[in-house]
């Protein structure tokens, strides 16, 4: 992690307390809506797929398009354990080959056929949505991890379309400064190095 003020270009940033961290998600309002109605996932929810988290608010903004987009109209904001949060980075591969962090392919496929837990590192995101210099992080939980983070690690779900509604409201009639106060307030997330996740 980098010392700075400036984001490292690869760091992972979230809004956390000393037990949890929050991650974003959107879906369709008929399994956002129970989610956040019961502070947990509906059996509807599919326990066997990938699920992707985002710590990043605004890179959710972008990918659901402030709340937008066709089956990503409900937007979750979901309180996990840090212990499962934690144990998903520390068993995670990333998405994509990158050389110096996997000796050869045939290793990074190796180890994505076993890992868990998978990383995208995407650009972050300006109120705007434009990319940023600096990235930000998806993981991706699949089998046994998926189900723990459904069913073990989520200490609670609230929906925060209203949210980004107002926000995006906002950044449309200009006044950007009051969107960014509106923002969830997102700092380092303390995981020390990840050098298998190249960061």
């Amino acid at each position: 992690m980098s010392e700075s003020n400036e984001p490292a270009v690869r760091e992972i940033r979230a809004a956390y307390t000393a037990e949890t961290v929050t991650v974003y998600q959107a879906y369709a309002p008929h399994l956002g809506g129970p989610a956040a109605r019961d502070g947990r996932f509906p059996p509807a929810w599919k326990r066997e797929r990938m699920t992707w988290i985002k710590p990043s608010f605004l890179w959710m903004m972008y990918r659901c398009g402030w709340a937008t987009k066709a089956g990503q109209e409900t937007v979750l904001a979901v309180e996990i354990t840090r212990e499962g949060f934690d144990r998903a980075l520390g068993g995670a591969c990333l998405s994509h080959y990158a050389r110096g962090v996997h000796a050869d392919r045939d290793a990074w496929r190796s180890a994505l056929r076993t890992a868990p837990a998978r990383v995208q590192w995407d650009p972050e995101r300006d109120l705007r949505l434009r990319p940023l210099p600096y990235r930000s992080l998806q993981l991706g939980l699949s089998g046994p991890l998926a189900r723990a983070y459904a069913d073990e690690w989520t200490v609670g779900i609230r929906d925060v379309t209203p949210l980004a509604r107002e926000i995006h409201a906002l950044v449309l009639a200009g006044d950007v400064e009051a969107a960014r106060g509106l923002l969830p307030a997102e700092s380092r997330y303390p995981s020390g190095p990840l050098p298998h996740l190249g960061a």
